[in-house]
């Protein structure tokens, strides 16, 4: 299997006041296309700030970071935009949705930067939401979904650029037990279907899930374990 991340040697410092925090403390990490991967540690150990730099949202202060060949550590902001566009679909906690635009029209949101027809655009989403089990929701607005259906749409808007990586930070962290073992159900297909996967959590039995758990303690790894 190839790399679809290779990072080295990062460190993330974030100056405060007159202090310098470091947050990353030198993180070596590979990836392989296809895994599927939970990051844990407990709060303040670095794994948000490792999420944001994986997804491309932030850039190390050293190190490197090669993502699908490409060293993304020192691109510009726009280049990362371009990159996040393309390869990574992000799955948030707060399902982070357009309020007053439908199912359909969120979903279709990320092919909207990448230059895609709107006929094209429109046919892409009906084909997502319905994978996701939504073919009866596309009309909705957010206000008019439950919590596991805006978690599908969120799940549908990430997949919609076909990204080689789906980044999701706490993806059920909003939801109750049986919702988000629905999620969770969608995300391993999603990975049975070819996506890497990469889950933030502090949940036990969601890092289960992954084939690989990797544990943060105060910005380094402690642990990367495959399970079972």
């Amino acid at each position: 299997m190839s790399n679809v991340i290779e990072i080295r040697n990062i460190i993330r410092d974030f100056p405060l006041g007159q202090e310098t925090v470091h947050v990353l403390k030198g993180i070596d990490l590979d990836i392989e296309r296809g895994d599927y991967i939970a990051i844990m540690g407990p709060s303040g150990s670095g794994k948000s700030t490792l999420m944001n730099l994986l997804g491309c949202l932030d850039t190390p202060t050293s190190g490197s970071y090669i993502l699908n060949g490409k060293d993304v550590s020192k691109m510009s902001d726009d280049d990362l935009a371009e990159i996040r566009n393309h390869e990574i679909g992000f799955v948030f906690q707060t399902f982070n949705l357009l309020p007053r635009t439908t199912a359909l029209e969120n979903v279709a949101l990320p092919m909207i930067y990448a230059g895609i027809s709107k006929k094209d655009r429109t046919k892409r989403a009906e084909e997502v939401l319905t994978d996701v089990g939504l073919a009866d929701r596309m009309d909705h607005k957010p206000n008019q979904l439950s919590g596991g259906q805006r978690q599908r749409v969120a799940v549908g808007r990430a997949l919609v650029n076909k990204p080689s990586i789906i980044l999701a930070d706490e993806p059920t962290g909003n939801l109750d037990s049986k919702t988000s073992r629905e999620i969770m159900d969608l995300l391993d297909d999603i990975h049975k279907n070819g996506n890497t996967v990469i889950v933030v959590t502090h949940e036990e039995d969601i890092a289960a899930r992954a084939h690989r758990v990797i544990r943060l303690i105060d910005g380094m790894v402690d642990k990367d374990t495959r399970n079972k």
